[in-house]
């Protein structure tokens, strides 16, 4: 990157207009006057003297070389390193089957929650590439689904994966935040969160919730609980013994109070999404409160710049005071 130092120097440029111009109007200076012009016009029209008389401008040149060089033109070169040391994160989602339910939308479509949660959870993945981010599945059990990892590809890949319906149905929410302190235990990222993900109230499982929140805040680790799901009741498929597929409404019970505990516990904070804007808001506000933090070194070399106009001004210079010296000379 090219730049100049003192760049008020430059305005002097604007001064040379008006020199050349006050220099033509004035015309050059008579050496010797004749009483008829006829005597000198042969000699006028020689080549040697049309040439003396462009040795003015060389002045005004070397004097525009001379004012760029004031202005101190310079060369930086440089390059920026940066450290990024990020976050350990869990994502804690509930597979459970009252995950089918058919309460969110996507593009006026009506889809369950499954597929929104995914849909955000991956968005939010792509915009967090420093930080490690492992996914810990779980209903009546947690299972790993992911460990944590820097391949965001591959990560992507086994979200992608995750279903509804398993064979171990209920809420082992308690298990799950267990699960995921245990993975977060023995990394060395000095920020570790837990984003928990749930649409039901524990009822499984060999663990409390907040006997795992305690356990969490003992290791450092934070924890971010999120409700999803519309408040009464929502439309579920369910298939009957025949096998046919139906809707059938069945009330929606998120346990508010424990998530809130928890969160509150760890110094995090408890979200409620009931549509999938809201739910695409609160991963959004999570990945704004948790920034990865970042070392940039700069480092910059400066290149001087203005021996290139400076040097080749004083060398006009002294070529128009030579030339005035010679042939070109003009008569006393």
């Amino acid at each position: 990157m090219t730049r100049f130092l003192q760049p008020e120097w430059l305005w002097l440029l604007a001064l040379l207009p008006i020199v050349l111009l006050w220099r033509g109007r004035r015309g050059p200076v008579a050496a010797i006057e004749y009483s008829d012009v006829s005597l000198a016009r042969e000699v006028a029209r020689r080549g040697r003297s049309r040439i003396g008389l462009l040795i003015w401008l060389l002045p005004i040149l070397a004097g525009a070389l001379m004012i760029v060089g004031l202005a101190r033109p310079q060369r930086a070169h440089g390059r920026t390193e940066v450290t990024a040391n990020g976050i350990d994160i869990v994502l804690d989602l509930d597979v459970s089957g009252s995950m089918q339910a058919l309460d969110f939308q996507i593009d006026n479509r009506r889809v369950n929650r499954i597929e929104v949660v995914k849909a955000v959870v991956s968005k939010f993945i792509d915009e967090r590439p420093d930080d490690r981010i492992g996914i810990i599945a779980f209903a009546g059990a947690p299972y790993l689904v992911s460990p944590i990892t820097l391949d965001h590809d591959w990560l992507q890949q086994n979200l992608e994966r995750v279903t509804v319906g398993g064979a171990d149905d209920g809420t082992a929410i308690g298990s799950a935040i267990a699960a995921s302190v245990n993975r977060l235990r023995l990394t060395q990222a000095k920020s570790k969160l837990v984003i928990l993900l749930t649409d039901g109230v524990n009822n499984t499982g060999k663990i409390s919730p907040i006997a795992a929140a305690e356990a969490a805040r003992a290791m450092g680790v934070k924890i971010y609980t999120i409700g999803v799901g519309v408040r009464g009741d929502a439309p579920i498929p369910v298939r009957d013994a025949a096998g046919n597929a139906r809707l059938v409404m069945a009330k929606v019970d998120v346990d508010e109070k424990t998530l809130q505990t928890v969160a509150e516990e760890t110094g995090g904070k408890f979200y409620r999404a009931t549509d999938t804007d809201s739910l695409q808001q609160i991963y959004q506000q999570i990945n704004r409160f948790e920034k990865t933090a970042q070392t940039v070194h700069k480092f910059e070399h400066t290149e001087e710049l203005y021996p290139w106009a400076l040097y080749p001004a004083l060398g006009i210079l002294g070529l128009s005071v030579l030339l005035q010296q010679t042939r070109l000379r003009r008569l006393p």
